[in-house]
């Protein structure tokens, strides 16, 4: 919620409710703490009924996630595939591609992870470690996928491109450790499959634009909802952070007194 407003910016703001992105890019402060000083244009307002609990979950992940989906055009009837299922981006593309009425299949590697997932939206999921997940794929895709919303690029190239439609589009949002990736460019350029990377601090304008406006309609549609929370006061900073560094399945939030 907005406590003050700046010089140039109407007081009528202040109260507002809102959903913030980029807090900590090229500052000193983000978000773990009781204020926060953004531009005015990074505090989006947060539709009526929308909880602070799914706007705090939003920013960066939900960001990516539709800029993923749809940076290479409308999803609608298209068959997507997201790595990570469980995770904070993969939650929020699973639940985007299902409002924008694509078809989900999720990557994922566990019961647990395989549920989080169904209950975003997913039609299917697929344990990545299985021996035939490139069938299972292509088996629930009626041959294969349009858009892969990749979290591990260098492990999943080559399922990636097994699975892979004609035209195509891979969006790897991050990487392992090392982040280097041997690409076969004549398995890409024949059948015309963009490699796309998504950095959503550094993407275009009118794409965080585009971005922002997707996200807040979702929101406004009621397609958008959290992760299982894991909350932490204040105090306990360091073992919020600690949580998300082990990996914690689901979303580390920070409760302000």
């Amino acid at each position: 919620m907005i406590d003050a407003v700046g010089e140039g910016v109407g007081t009528d703001r202040i109260g507002q409710r809102v959903w913030v992105y980029f807090a900590a890019w090229k500052r000193p402060w983000g978000t773990a703490a009781q204020w926060t000083v953004l531009p005015a244009a990074q505090a989006v307002p947060l539709p009526a009924g929308v909880s602070f609990e799914l706007g705090a979950s939003l920013g960066i992940p939900a960001l990516t996630a539709h800029r993923c989906l749809f940076a290479d055009g409308p999803i609608a009837g298209r068959h997507v595939l997201v790595a990570g299922g469980a995770g904070a981006v993969g939650h929020a593309a699973i639940e985007l591609a299902r409002w924008a009425s694509a078809q989900v299949v999720a990557s994922v590697s566990g019961d647990a992870k395989a549920e989080l997932a169904r209950t975003a939206g997913a039609q299917a999921t697929v344990d990545y470690h299985a021996a035939d997940a490139v069938e299972q794929i292509l088996r629930l895709t009626d041959g294969g996928v349009d858009r892969i919303v990749e979290v591990a690029l260098g492990a999943n190239l080559e399922l990636d491109l097994r699975v892979s439609r004609p035209n195509a589009a891979i969006s790897s949002y991050a990487t392992e450790p090392g982040g280097e990736v041997t690409v076969p460019v004549r398995r890409l350029m024949s059948p015309n499959i963009v490699l796309r990377f998504v950095l959503v601090y550094t993407m275009p304008e009118d794409a965080l634009h585009a971005a922002i406006a997707g996200v807040t309609a979702a929101l406004e549609a009621g397609a958008l909802t959290t992760l299982p929370l894991h909350r932490f006061p204040l105090d306990e900073i360091a073992a919020a952070h600690d949580a998300v560094e082990d990996g914690v399945v689901g979303k580390v939030l920070v409760d302000i007194p």
